[in-house]
């Protein structure tokens, strides 16, 4: 196998995995809550990302003297306790095809990419650029309202679930950022300490949700019966995930990767299907109208020349999915 084409499959991998994650949790939800499944879930990545950065960096970059751990605290929370809490808790308000919205939020993180590093960093994106997103989240509406708006608009349920999906995808996007953050850290150790740091945020909200009698303390037959959804969130759409994103994007770039980004609804769509929540048309026409906007974004990036604007998305769109 060729060197491009390794960075091919690494990508698709990859997004297939994703794809298949939000059905994976969609199943998991009817047994264990998103607040503990999430702090299992992360409690097992965190343990593998550590393994992985010892044998591969030493103790040594564990070390956190001298540098700026309470922001790297901050994106972890925001990445893991942020985005784990508030995506999984919408997909599970949403109902069974809650697995069909949050995975085109998704596709559409690069987009929201573009605003933030613009509210952030004073990188105005072209004007053509707010045509592709205005674009983009329409083709989301379409999805999370299958074309009837009045009925999410006056459903409080409906309409809860869908801004805590933004709110999840706007979290992620804000620590993908933080990465430009930590420019000596190796995207490896980024994810490693960020994960770890990001726990303690999520340990301390679940046993706090848990003593206040919010969300119930999980039984063992919960913990068992979602054992196989765990290992796939943790090792398969975490830690394999992460590691074929990283090594694609290194070889195809960034800017050719994140077209990857359109399988991540496409198969969520598939595999939904199979397990009989099947698409209508119009949530069918409504992900083809953002995958669209993300091809024709990624079309219009390529023209860019500021070199800041350029480093700016593709950092973004290298670490969109440490997920």
């Amino acid at each position: 196998m060729n060197s491009y084409l390794k960075g091919l499959v690494c990508c698709l991998l990859a997004t297939v995995s994703w794809g298949i994650m939000f059905p994976v949790m969609t199943d998991a939800l009817t047994y264990l809550d998103p607040f503990n499944f999430t702090t299992i879930r992360y409690g097992i990545a965190g343990i593998a990302f550590a393994v992985l950065l010892l044998l591969r960096e030493g103790s040594s970059a564990f070390s956190l003297r001298g540098e700026r751990w309470g922001l790297a605290w901050l994106f972890g929370t925001l990445g893991f306790a942020g985005f784990g809490f508030l995506v999984f808790l919408g997909q599970h308000l949403a109902g069974p095809g809650g697995a069909l919205t949050a995975s085109i939020m998704m596709a559409t993180m690069p987009m929201l990419g573009l605003l933030t590093v613009w509210a952030l960093k004073k990188v105005r994106p072209r004007v053509s650029t707010f045509a592709f997103i205005l674009l983009s989240f329409s083709g989301v509406v379409l999805v999370i309202t299958n074309g009837n708006f009045s009925a999410v608009l006056n459903s409080p349920v409906s309409l809860t679930a869908n801004l805590l999906l933004i709110a999840g995808a706007l979290c992620w996007v804000l620590y993908t950022i933080g990465s430009s953050y930590f420019a000596t850290w190796s995207a490896l150790r980024y994810t490693t300490l960020t994960t770890l740091l990001g726990m303690v945020s999520v340990a301390t909200i679940d046993v706090f949700l848990m003593g206040t009698k919010t969300i119930p303390v999980p039984d063992i037959a919960s913990v068992i019966a979602v054992i196989p959804h765990l290992l796939y969130m943790a090792l398969v759409a975490g830690l394999m995930a992460v590691l074929c994103w990283n090594v694609g994007n290194r070889i195809i770039t960034p800017t050719n990767g994140v077209l990857f980004m359109d399988v991540v609804p496409v198969t969520a769509f598939i595999v939904s299907a199979l397990n009989g929540v099947v698409p209508t048309n119009i949530q069918i026409a409504g992900a083809a109208i953002t995958a669209t906007a993300l091809v024709l974004n990624n079309l219009n990036q390529r023209k860019l020349t500021k070199p800041i604007t350029g480093a700016a998305t593709g950092s973004l769109k290298t670490s969109t999915s440490h997920n």
